[in-house]
């Protein structure tokens, strides 16, 4: 009830000060565990696919998200909570791991659930090489990945600004990525880059930016 609560009230003022344009949404399996791996170009990202996207999506989010004070504090706290967020801590491999198995849970569950390939924002523009952890996830669930490129989110909150602005934005979702050849192969190294370059690849399409590291 508080999500759709929040997405009443988020959704209008998002479309309001950003003018999203959304592309493909019909592409996102309404039912059942589906990831969607996102380029990330700012902060902003985690808000604007959940309300965009055609079903409740949730993300991981810094711990610190949930932990701050003041008015920008409470206002991030109360966001990512109502969204569906899952705070994350960032500082260790076990950590990681239970990033990782926080999301697999959700996908056992049935649940859609963001993630961004890259693992932070990039600062330059450009899309760097995926890391390997969305391939797990796509495997051991075996669920489809859907690709997604957003677009103006970095002139909304650009890196490092404390406020978000108004820009225009837009949210492409891509066609559904399977992959049956690497099926039962979530623990080997080498099926896990297969999936995520192709992953990576399907992003790059849609975004086109520039690779960086690939």
């Amino acid at each position: 009830m508080f999500y759709f609560l929040a997405r009443f009230v988020l959704r209008p003022l998002f479309i309001l000060t950003c003018r999203p344009t959304v592309v493909g949404e019909d592409r996102v399996p309404r039912t059942g565990p589906v990831l969607l791996a996102s380029n990330h170009l700012s902060f902003i990202d985690s808000i604007a696919i959940p309300l965009m996207a055609p079903r409740k999506v949730g993300y991981l989010a810094k711990a610190e998200y949930f932990t701050g004070t003041g008015v920008k504090g409470w206002l991030t706290r109360t966001v990512f909570t109502a969204l569906g967020a899952r705070p994350v801590e960032r500082q260790s491999q076990r950590a990681a791991q239970a990033g990782l198995d926080t999301v697999l849970a959700a996908l056992h569950a049935g649940e859609a659930f963001g993630i961004y390939p890259e693992g932070t924002r990039s600062r330059d523009g450009r899309l760097a090489r995926g890391k390997t952890g969305v391939a797990w996830l796509a495997l051991t669930a075996d669920c489809p990945v859907v690709p997604v490129a957003v677009h103006g989110t970095d002139r909304v909150q650009p890196v490092d600004a404390p406020y978000p602005r108004p820009h225009k934005v837009t949210i492409t979702f891509g066609e559904p990525l399977t992959f049956p050849e690497q099926r039962g192969l979530a623990g080997k190294g080498p099926a896990r880059r297969v999936v995520t370059d192709r992953i990576m690849t399907a992003i790059q399409a849609l975004s086109g930016q520039e690779k960086s590291g690939w």
